[in-house]
């Protein structure tokens, strides 16, 4: 995109940690706003900073895991503005248990998670695509994953992520294989100071109570606090929102705003696999 003045940003996952940050770089940058999330007080907090700052933004209560709440979300969006130019499908979720194994993780857990990291910007594809592709306004999409969608992990949350990262690359090919004025971007962050453990929050009682730490095993529960512990001392969500902003403006796909250790295993793993070796295993977690 040529200039972020006077266009018209979505953002999902906007009422706290990355998407708040996105929210209020791309205010500062002169955008319009379009605000969802999922809970509506932290929600309409997020609105009033914004507008306290001057911003033009509205606020939309969404589930991004329902098809028929981010449709609603389009429609609101294109009837306060007539236009958006640039979506960030940001709402994520993930759990304590993180790095549980694939058979360890309960089926809901599998259904929750990929029902909001995976569906919801699958859903916010569907419904904001064709309308911006029909405007015929240059614009872009910015989908979140995480590192983890660059590196491997049997759980629910590695699978969700890479499949966005998969999703988000064939999408930026198909824009560039049309000529479309549109272009993608994936962002793939580190360890970031939000409150992404405390997810479950939000988790509907259909997919279960949220996790028992204690019910986990004693190497599960001390990674689980020992990552908490660097998320306290993470990225600021707002270093995120600027190399968003500036990826956007100079189309470039890959955002990893993330720490050393984990660019050098994604570099690893590049190399395992351009050599057609196994994998690198990871030392072991205590």
């Amino acid at each position: 995109m040529q200039g972020l003045q006077g266009r018209v940003a979505v953002v999902t996952g906007a009422a706290s940690g990355i998407g708040l940050a996105m929210a209020l770089r791309f205010a500062a940058a002169g955008m319009k706003l379009v605000l969802a999330d999922i809970e509506a007080a932290p929600l309409q907090r997020a609105l009033a900073q914004l507008q306290a700052q001057g911003a033009q933004a509205i606020a939309v209560p969404v589930d991004v895991a329902s098809a028929a709440s981010v449709e609603a979300l389009a429609e609101a969006a294109y009837a306060r503005y007539g236009a958006v130019h640039l979506l960030c499908n940001n709402a994520g979720v993930a759990a304590p248990a993180l790095l549980q194994p694939a058979w360890e993780n309960s089926l809901a857990d599998w259904q929750w998670t990929l029902g909001v990291n995976l569906m919801g910007v699958v859903h916010g594809l569907r419904a904001f695509v064709p309308r911006m592709l029909d405007g015929g306004d240059e614009g872009h999409i910015v989908n979140t994953a995480s590192v983890a969608g660059l590196l491997t992990g049997s759980g629910p949350y590695f699978a969700s992520k890479h499949a966005v990262t998969c999703v988000t690359e064939g999408l930026y090919k198909d824009f560039k294989a049309m000529a479309a004025k549109l272009s993608a971007s994936v962002l793939c962050p580190g360890v970031i100071r939000t409150a992404i453990l405390d997810a479950e929050r939000n988790r509907p009682a259909q997919f279960g109570a949220p996790t028992d730490l204690s019910a986990l095993s004693e190497k599960s529960q001390r990674w689980a606090a020992s990552f908490r512990e660097s998320i306290a001392a993470g990225i600021d969500p707002a270093v995120v929102a600027d190399a968003v902003a500036e990826a956007v403006l100079h189309d470039r796909f890959y955002i990893v705003p993330a720490q050393p250790e984990y660019l050098d295993s994604i570099s690893t793993r590049m190399a395992d696999i351009g050599a057609l070796r196994n994998p690198t295993l990871a030392q072991a977690r205590s």
